[in-house]
């Protein structure tokens, strides 16, 4: 008897003595990234086959602005232009000979990219007479943890989705930057409307499907999963409550009033 007790008192003391638990990592670090870059390559080699037979398909890359956080801001290449890789579908029976309209597609999720599940709408576009370009802007997945941390949710992602356009402009002499739309779904959708209230003047038209418009709004409905994924360091950094005045700088609904676009 006396036995079982000085066991039972030994294993009290060993589990009060066991450390915790590891705290959780950041919201969205337990992605995998490896896997990420291979659905990515995977689905690349589709885009060919889907519209290889109507379009130029290529995959092209770009400077926007530099991060909007650097890890070590005294380190060698720190402040460089960060940079993003897209892609860009040209009719193969658009008459070059004179100025042609384009479109820019952003693609939406938080945390997600361009790929062929957007074929359809690509090869639509097309048809009408339209070259496209479909930016992955910073925080895109299938380019590794490094560009999925840079995520800048209604801020430089806005930059980068721009410098597609100017881009555009700047390769294909033929392109009409008179004639330049924008469309995008969700998140895509509020880059789009950002987009326009930035630069009114530079796009002729734009389709913003669904657009999350209130991110102040936004956070009250959404889950805490949702809502630590936005507060975590690598993004806006703070919740909702505790920065109001940020996450309104970053809701298209603030800047409602630039609105000059057709939309």
């Amino acid at each position: 008897m006396r036995i079982v007790f000085l066991l039972a008192v030994c294993a009290a003391v060993v589990l009060g003595q066991a450390p915790s638990a590891p705290p959780a990592p950041p919201p969205g670090e337990t992605a995998d990234h490896g896997q990420d870059r291979l659905l990515k390559a995977v689905d690349d080699l589709m885009w060919e086959l889907k519209l290889g037979p109507v379009a130029e398909v290529e995959r092209v890359s770009y400077t926007s602005l530099p991060p909007a956080r650097e890890a070590n801001p005294t380190a060698q290449g720190a402040g460089n232009p960060l940079i993003i890789r897209a892609y860009t579908f040209i009719p193969k029976k658009m008459d070059r000979s004179r100025k042609q309209p384009f479109v820019i597609y952003v693609h939406g999720g938080v945390h997600a990219n361009f790929n062929t599940s957007s074929a359809n709408i690509v090869r639509e576009l097309i048809a009408e007479g339209y070259a496209v370009i479909a930016p992955d802007y910073r925080g895109s997945t299938g380019y590794g943890g490094g560009f999925w941390r840079q995520i800048d949710y209604g801020g430089r992602e806005n930059d980068d989705v721009y410098a597609a356009r100017n881009w555009m402009l700047e390769t294909y002499d033929f392109l009409d930057p008179k004639r330049v739309g924008i469309i995008g779904w969700s998140h895509g959708g509020m880059i789009a409307l950002m987009n326009i209230f930035d630069h009114p003047g530079d796009y002729a038209v734009a389709y913003a499907g669904v657009p999350v418009s209130d991110l102040v709004a936004r956070m009250g409905y959404k889950s805490d999963s949702y809502r630590r994924l936005f507060s975590a360091p690598n993004h806006i950094g703070k919740s909702a409550e505790d920065n109001v005045k940020e996450y309104l700088r970053r809701s298209p609904v603030t800047h409602v009033a630039k609105l000059a676009t057709p939309l």
